[in-house]
């Protein structure tokens, strides 16, 4: 099948202008949240460190976060459910629609709410069963000694109550989650960018101010041991805080959109709603054995004998790298979604295969250059962001090393989610959920397998479930639309990837030089090296990236040279 667009080269002008409006919007908006999420986070790690505050926080906020990230997510299944059904009808016809989904919606997440509160303990022991081991158990797995033990097993102790509690006080999450979600879908068929890419500003900000009060309340003793349960109950409070606000703030952008508000109904059998339901019910399970993977990681995870350090060095990694690629993603797959679900019928399809291949080369443009970097800068980047207070020199090392793990997955992490958005526009939520069914028991396989390499092997496996699972979408794909040029696209991504590592390695050789001359110490001298360093390999990958002649990478750079003159 040939790929000549359809489309009349003034409409596709107008749709090119279009998309780019968009995705500035989001990214901008993407790019304030995400850097005040990296404020919260450089909170937390100077207050507990790797600590059992914050290590207690990433195990009871597995379900919770689940949930935010499955239901009330940008590019969640609500949100692509929401926005796959919207796009396609008038705006007076969402209200109903909208507030039959909510209602079904909070009547389950109720109930979900009450199970987490009432079973607590019990839902802590099956995330996390290496917090409950005897000290018997502990000196067995972790081959330490009596003393060691005994110290290792205390601290799991205190880890582990403090995980029931913060997982009580944040059950509520499910409900705000579920709303949040649907909200975020309804605005963004509306053609409502902003507040949905900004919103998560404010559970960042609930974080800041309840870290400041606990900050004044007990000085420099907040990171002390017996603090611990305090500032772990004051960080699961915030949070909490920081989900109502986000909800709230969403409510009065809906009702001025005519999206209509928090009003029960109960139109469950009306056919848009029923519409909602299929795409919504797939894609949910969908991402849900996604997320059962990131469980499954800290499943593991928690037989390490420093399980706290070890689940604290992901989440801070985790973050260094979901801030980038989090930006990007809205950025590249906001726009794309509502253009997948147009261009769902037969005589669109070569339309759409271009738009899967701008996603994909996008991503590539952007990902590949970003690993390489991360990977060679790692231990800088660890250093600068998070080490001072109680966030020492060793933990910086422990969470550096994680993040090259991370770093390695950047781009078949966001390449699944370009191609699983492709099946949701084509109304197909149940081939990436049996997909990701099969990837459930590869992960636990993997993750047994690299358990022996601590968290590193634990984010690896993942990688290698997010591989496995890009190719067989895509493949597919291939037969579903009748063909797509696999074997050309991998050409020009095959190119970028070469480029990256040519960067990767001129950015740590200037790295290297600058450690020579400077040293590694002090804020000013890392802050330095990582510029030079992080310039001269995004220099030379731009010079490599140009002599592909993609026109993905020249519209960028028209792009960006129109703003800069415009300045």
């Amino acid at each position: 099948m040939s790929e000549a667009n359809p489309t009349p080269p003034e409409n596709r002008r107008r749709a090119a202008r279009s998309l780019m409006g968009i995705a500035t919007i989001v990214a901008i908006a993407t790019l304030i949240s995400k850097l005040f999420g990296l404020f919260r986070q450089q909170a937390i790690a100077a207050a507990f460190g790797v600590g059992p505050a914050f290590g207690a926080y990433n195990f009871s906020y597995v379900i919770p976060g689940f949930l935010l990230i499955l239901l009330g997510g940008i590019n969640g299944p609500f949100h692509s459910a929401i926005v796959s059904v919207l796009a396609k009808r008038k705006r007076e016809e969402a209200a109903p629609i909208l507030e039959s989904i909510s209602t079904l919606v909070c009547g389950i997440l109720l109930v979900v709410t009450l199970l987490l509160i009432v079973f607590a303990e019990p839902m802590t022991r099956l995330i996390a069963p290496g917090l409950f081991l005897t000290p018997a158990q502990v000196q067995a797995e972790g081959n330490l000694t009596a003393e060691q033990a005994i110290a290792a097993y205390q601290t799991l102790q205190v880890t582990r109550e403090i995980a029931i509690q913060q997982l009580r006080i944040m059950a509520p999450m499910a409900i705000l989650a579920g709303l949040i979600g649907i909200g975020f879908g309804a605005l963004n068929a509306a053609d409502l960018y902003w507040l949905p890419s900004l919103s998560p500003i404010f559970s960042s900000l609930t974080v800041l101010i309840g870290l400041g009060g606990l900050a004044l309340y007990l000085g420099e003793k907040i990171s002390l041991p017996e603090n611990a349960m305090l500032g772990g109950v004051v960080l699961a409070w915030s949070t909490l805080a920081g989900g109502v606000l986000q909800w709230l703030m969403q409510l009065p952008a809906q009702w001025k959109a005519g999206l209509g508000g928090f009003r029960p109904r109960f139109n469950f059998r009306q056919p848009e709603v029923q519409e909602v339901i299929r795409v919504m019910g797939p894609a949910t399970f969908s991402s849900g054995m996604m997320q059962i993977n990131v469980w499954t990681d800290l499943f593991f995870a928690s037989f390490i004998p420093n399980a706290a350090a070890a689940v604290s060095a992901m989440g801070y990694a985790g973050l260094l790298v979901q801030t980038p690629v989090g930006i990007l993603s809205n950025m590249i797959l906001v726009p794309l979604m509502p253009l997948f679900s147009r261009l769902s019928t037969p005589d669109n399809w070569p339309e759409l295969k271009l738009r899967i291949r701008q996603g994909l080369l996008m991503t590539a443009l952007t990902m590949l250059p970003m690993s390489a970097l991360m990977i060679v800068l790692a231990v800088p980047i660890s250093r600068v962001v998070y080490e001072r207070y109680a966030f020492r020199l060793e933990d910086a090392y422990l969470t550096a090393s994680v993040l090259i793990a991370y770093a390695v997955g950047m781009f078949v992490y966001l390449g699944r989610d370009v191609a699983v958005r492709v099946f949701y526009g084509l109304g197909d939520g149940d081939t990436p959920f049996r997909i990701s069914v099969v990837n459930i028991f590869l992960n636990a396989l993997l993750d047994y397998l690299l358990l022996p390499f601590g968290a590193p092997g634990l984010v690896l496996a993942t990688v290698g479930v997010n591989v496995v699972s890009l190719v067989v979408l895509l493949l597919i794909l291939h037969r579903r639309l009748g063909g797509l040029p696999l074997l050309g696209w991998s050409v020009p991504i095959g190119g970028l990837a070469i480029a990256s590592g040519v960067a990767g390695l001129t950015s740590w050789g200037a790295l290297h030089l600058s450690e020579q001359w400077l040293g590694s110490r002090g804020l000013g001298v890392l802050l330095l090296q990582l510029a030079t360093a992080g310039t001269v390999g995004l220099l030379v990958y731009g010079v490599m990236a140009f002599q592909l002649k993609l026109p993905e990478v020249n519209q960028f750079a028209v792009r960006l040279r129109q703003k800069l003159l415009r300045r």
